[in-house]
């Protein structure tokens, strides 16, 4: 069983106090099996995502030679005990240039970045490849950045696919990269920098202050080098959904509450009375919260604090949140107050256009969302359901998701794109409390799902 191609989210009826579980960090798992493959003998990644872009990246290394054990998680589904057998900086030898090793990496943009360093450490001919939205990502600067270190990278187009001649580690070659289109090109040279002996300068928008080349850093420091245990964080975007959710819900029902009271003719809700019955209404926490400062979307929580109806009037990509802004957008319109997302460039080459993908998804339920340069402009709306184009995006169907356990009639296609980072996302949703929100999930005919018609593969 799987999950059809058309879903629609039913609006909860009544509050629901939950304490979810959410799966590892998609971007520090695939960090530290890089880390854990450069590593003296073997590295046990424990509470590990293990959704599409994550399974990539382990064929990818097997294919490559290197021993991988995959284990059940027995705290969360969706995560699985790694242990990857590090060859102490080896990488195995490639092809040759009539055949090439082929590494397929799907849309998994981390593992397309990585993997393109990586493989330059081995000897011989490899070629990257993706689907066709991920041979549209960019990959110029970190293509420039490697030949600058003195590999051979063949595409005509500095974008994948492309055919990489690994010659070994390089000491003391020197590179420029520029994290302008995205940081992972930083991230991709700097784990392997130590063994390639590589000197990386990491320059443009925010260049120092970047959090996820800081995780990248980070995780060198802390990873253990000749084998050990390493654990994995839950994933603070993923959580984002579910904080979300607490917040609009907590507010959904508070209003409700407050105006069946002055229907009956009560007096208005003082500040204590207020504070009081919201204590008694919808709660939702997500488990083992991310306070390392890995993470910038740890910080989601200050952004959406259910203590106050509105969030923040300005939220930037860059300075303020990572890929969790989306879920502050699709959010936005049931703020108080007109919200602006800045910053948003990055988020035009990810898994889809995604500025231009929020803006009209969102005007089609019915909010008033104004796109400038890099900035879109959310006012208070009134919504309404509608049907949600993906555009095959795990982020887009999550994000509306969410917005369906508010607003009726909200319907979502390809809903199992969420298999890229968080297969049992709508298991979660419709699971009882405290464990799941007790959301009821339709399929095209209006027959309710049964949970593993839920899953995503």
């Amino acid at each position: 069983m799987s999950l059809p191609d058309l879903i629609e989210i039913v609006p909860l009826a009544h509050p629901v106090r939950a304490e979810i579980t959410v799966p590892g960090s998609k971007s520090i798992t695939n960090r530290a099996l890089i880390l854990a493959a450069l590593a003296e003998g073997e590295v046990t990644l424990e509470g590990a995502l293990w959704s599409e872009d994550t399974q990539i990246m382990v064929e990818c290394l097997q294919e490559l030679g290197f021993m991988v054990d995959v284990r059940p998680d027995p705290n969360e589904f969706s995560n699985r005990t790694i242990t990857v057998y590090g060859k102490g900086g080896d990488v195995p030898p490639g092809g040759t240039e009539e055949r090439p090793v082929e590494l397929f990496v799907g849309n998994a943009g981390t593992a397309a970045r990585f993997l393109a360093a990586f493989v330059c450490l081995g000897r011989g001919v490899y070629r990257v490849h993706g689907v066709p939205r991920m041979n549209e990502r960019p990959k110029k600067a970190l293509f420039q950045a490697l030949r600058e270190l003195g590999y051979r990278v063949d595409s005509p187009t500095d974008k994948l696919p492309a055919v990489i001649h690994g010659s070994g580690p390089k000491p003391g070659a020197k590179c420029t990269v520029d994290i302008d289109e995205s940081s992972q090109f930083a991230s991709a040279l700097l784990l392997c920098a130590k063994v390639g002996g590589w000197n990386v300068d990491v320059v443009g928008e925010n260049a120092e202050e970047s959090p996820y080349v800081a995780m990248t850093s980070k995780l060198i420091d802390a990873f253990p080098k000749r084998g050990g245990k390493f654990q994995i964080e839950p994933d603070a975007s993923s959580g984002s959904y579910f904080w979300g959710a607490g917040w609009l819900l907590t507010k959904t029902f508070l209003e409700s509450a407050f105006f069946k009271k002055i229907k009956e003719g009560g007096p208005k809700l003082g500040r204590e009375e207020f504070l009081k019955l919201r204590s008694r209404e919808t709660r939702i926490v997500v488990q083992k919260w991310p306070d390392s400062h890995l993470q910038i979307d740890a910080d989601f929580t200050i952004f959406v604090d259910e203590r106050h109806g509105s969030i923040p009037i300005e939220i930037s990509r860059v300075n303020d949140l990572g890929d969790s802004i989306m879920t502050a957008v699709v959010l936005a319109p049931d703020s108080a107050q007109t919200v602006k997302l800045t910053d948003l460039g990055r988020l035009r080459v990810q898994e889809c256009e995604r500025v231009v993908a929020l803006r009209t998804e969102l005007t089609k339920c019915g909010a008033k969302v104004i796109e400038e340069g890099d900035t879109l402009t959310v006012y208070p709306s009134k919504l309404h359901g509608a049907e949600i184009e993906t555009y095959n995006d795990h982020r887009m169907a999550m994000c509306f998701a969410i917005l369906g356990l508010k607003v009726p009639g909200i319907k979502l296609k390809n809903p199992a794109c969420v298999k890229k980072t968080f297969p049992n996302f709508f298991q979660k949703l419709a699971a009882a409390p405290p464990h799941g929100l007790g959301a009821t999930i339709l399929d095209a005919s209006g027959r309710p799902l049964a949970h593993d018609e839920l899953f995503a593969e």
